[in-house]
């Protein structure tokens, strides 16, 4: 089985990239971002639970808004340098405190609802990029988290670039880099580890 199954996805995966080119005059409205949290809060979740929670900052034509300044100030230099021409920076958080349970599935259940907001970000045509460069403790001071909470990753959601002339170098080679994964042969085992499946 190490023949490549990516023509077999349905298109939303295959198109999803984590891309760091937004466009700077493209916004993302509340209601848009509403519905990439209600596809995030519709994911599976162990007992019922819901343990995610998110903070939304917005970038709108007016500026971003208080959240999204907060936000931007939190990110790894790297990710400082292209994420404020995103329309969206949203920080998901999850519950560290509770039935023991629900504290160990809550890191799996806040990625399975970042995989349904960036694939339902896809699906309404813009770029989500995931990102864990950040200032944990500091978000949580920003922000007032309470102490049963957790932040785990800020997604950034935007309009696709479409001018690379005058972008940064850097970015474009990333942009336009093939995207790779391990082949399913290294990752995807049957009777015992390293057996393939």
């Amino acid at each position: 089985m190490d023949e490549d199954l990516t023509a077999a996805l349905h298109p939303i995966i295959a198109a999803r990239r984590s891309g760091r080119l937004f466009d700077a005059n493209g916004h993302v409205g509340r209601e848009q971002v509403a519905v990439l949290l209600e596809a995030a809060r519709w994911a599976p979740t162990w007992g019922k639970r819901q343990p995610v929670r998110f903070l939304v900052g917005l970038r709108g034509e007016d500026g971003p808004d208080g959240t999204f300044a907060k936000l931007h100030g939190l990110l790894s230099r790297g990710n400082q340098s292209w994420a404020p021409a995103a329309g969206a920076l949203v920080l998901l958080v999850a519950a560290a405190a509770g039935e023991p349970d629900e504290v160990a599935y809550a890191p799996v259940d806040l990625g399975l609802a970042l995989g349904q907001l960036v694939l339902q970000a896809v699906a309404d045509g813009f770029v989500a990029h995931p990102m864990a460069g950040f200032d944990k403790v500091g978000a949580k001071a920003a922000f007032d988290i309470p102490s049963e909470f957790e932040p785990w990753a800020v997604v950034a959601v935007g309009v696709a670039g479409t001018g690379l002339a005058d972008a940064d170098p850097g970015l474009v080679a990333k942009e336009n880099a093939p995207r790779k994964r391990l082949p399913l042969s290294e990752v995807a085992f049957a009777g015992t580890w390293g057996e393939r499946f």
